[in-house]
Order: C-alpha cells, then structure tokens, then sequence
C-alpha cells in the first residue's frame, strides 16, 4: 500500500488531496490530515534520494493550506454576527480561548496559536476565537503561518525519519503517527494547565 502512495507522491494530485484534508480539517477536525501527512513523507522515504524535493514541497504545502485554512476560519468568524457570537458564548472552551489568545497577542506574543496547533481541535478553536474577537490579522496571522510550518515539518519528519529508522512499513506510520498524537496530547495537558496557573498566581 505505501509503494502504492508512493508512486503518486510525484503526482500533484496527492499534493491537491493533502492540501484539501488540511483545508477541512479546521472545520472538521475529525479529519487524519495529520495522519495523511505522514503516510505520504513515509512513502516518500521509500522512494528514491532524488525525491528529496517532493519533500520540501510536501511540507510547503501542508504549512500553506495550514494558514490557508486559519485565514478561512478567521474571516468567517469575523464576520460571523451575532449568531456565532451566541455559540462562541455558550462554548467555555471557545470563551477561554478567546481571553487567552486576546492576552497572549497584547503582549506581543503568539506561542498559543503554535501550541494549539498541535492540540486535538487547537487551531479551530484559536482561528474562531481570534476572528469572532476582531483580533488584528497582522497580530494573528505570522503566528498562524509559524504554527502551520512548525506542524508540517514536524509531521513530515516523523514520516521520513520514521521511514529510516523503521523501514517503509506500516509499523513505521503507526509509530510516527503515536508521536504526532502524543505532540497533541502534551499540548493540550500545558493549554488546560495556563488558566489554572494564571490564577494561581
């Protein structure tokens, strides 16, 4: 099956299909566009060193439908009205995230939108919150853009490193596609852990 994937990794279709998961995935994030990322860097590996390139473009692609997909998300949200403002209100996730987000971007930083990009369902609730909450584009965007090319590479290394290191096997995706989930999980364990800290203190 991986030698299958692999033969379409030149193709600019898989790449079409990969930048479509990562596209939904914001609205849907039921969605293994993660898991599809690494499946085709693990394919990849399995090709020939000439396919070096395939790589970079993997990555390019995957981190570009990443903001892509943030901006989408953000613009709907800013112009939601007042029945997303309603929903946002009645979601104490999407409440927290907002003051989070609003703090972390006042004081000129931005490390929430990446650690929430590795969090089960992060990004969605970041790009909502910062657009329902007119948060300015130039403060939330570069942000957006670190988050999504942080995650791309890291999911495309986990596939080709994992490759190398395990052979172009499924044992190989499933070990590399355990640590992507384990990336989420410790950044959702720090992100519910910053409220209860801030009050601490």
């Amino acid at each position: 099956m991986l030698e299958q994937v692999g033969s379409l990794i030149g193709s600019p279709w898989i790449y079409a299909v990969v930048a479509l998961s990562i596209l939904l995935d914001v609205f849907l994030p039921v969605l293994p566009s993660g898991v599809l990322v690494i499946t085709v860097a693990t394919a990849a590996a399995a090709s020939s060193a000439t396919d070096v390139p395939d790589i970079l473009a993997l990555i390019l692609c995957a981190a570009t439908a990443s903001v892509l997909g943030d901006l989408v998300a953000y613009r709907l949200a800013w112009r939601g009205g007042a029945r997303l403002d309603r929903a946002i209100s009645r979601s104490r996730r999407l409440t927290t995230a907002q003051e989070r987000l609003g703090a972390a971007l006042a004081r000129g930083g931005g490390a929430l939108v990446v650690l929430a990009r590795f969090a089960p369902a992060g990004r969605s609730v970041v790009s909502l919150g910062a657009g329902a909450a007119h948060r300015r584009a130039r403060d939330f965007l570069p942000w957006s853009a670190l988050a999504g090319l942080t995650w791309a590479a890291y999911s495309v290394a986990l596939g080709w490193f994992g490759a190398h290191w395990l052979g172009a096997s499924w044992l190989a995706t499933a070990v590399s596609v355990g640590a992507l989930f384990a990336a989420g999980a410790g950044a959702a364990y720090v992100m519910r852990r910053g409220p209860r800290a801030s009050e601490a203190s």
